[in-house]
């Protein structure tokens, strides 16, 4: 048995999903339903205490370009994001994260998804360390997270 719950639980009535293609001949034709509750609200298994995701921006500090580059995109964010929770810039390695970073935090999932859309395009040569905020601290920075860019090893001894 698997350790993930059916996604498809409260479907098992529901007609079949047609077969047919649209127009452009690759994509399926979807029938029009409820818009889903994931554009306003984050999962029910999200930590309501603590905000949504937390994107954290590393840089390699020793590479002059690179360093240069991460100040400048934080200004940028803090330029163009003034709405969202953006932390001190560190130079150096700080809790699990093995280089310099910045972490950007986000509320809901319209500003999480105008946020990635960005940072995938303006992030240059930073890699970028996506996790939620389930409350299981070493499962969402390992199991949860998403990276943009390389991937880095954490120092999980600081996660648990």
């Amino acid at each position: 048995m698997s350790q993930w719950p059916s996604l498809l639980a409260g479907y098992e009535g529901a007609e079949p999903l047609p077969t047919t293609f649209n127009p452009d001949g690759k994509s399926l034709y979807n029938l029009p339903g409820l818009r889903s509750a994931a554009y306003d609200e984050f999962p029910k298994q999200f930590n309501p205490s603590k905000n949504g995701f937390d994107f954290h921006i590393y840089h390699m500090p020793a590479v002059a370009a690179q360093a240069q580059y991460a100040k400048e995109l934080y200004e940028r964010v803090r330029r163009e994001f003034p709405e969202l929770r953006i932390h001190k810039f560190w130079d150096e390695p700080y809790g699990p994260h093995p280089t310099a970073m910045f972490e950007v935090d986000t509320f809901n999932p319209h500003q999480t998804g105008a946020f990635f859309s960005w940072l995938v395009v303006h992030r240059g040569p930073c890699d970028v360390l996506v996790h939620p905020n389930t409350g299981d601290v070493l499962r969402d920075h390992k199991e949860l997270a998403t990276w943009i860019g390389r991937r880095w090893p954490l120092y999980e001894e600081c996660l648990v």
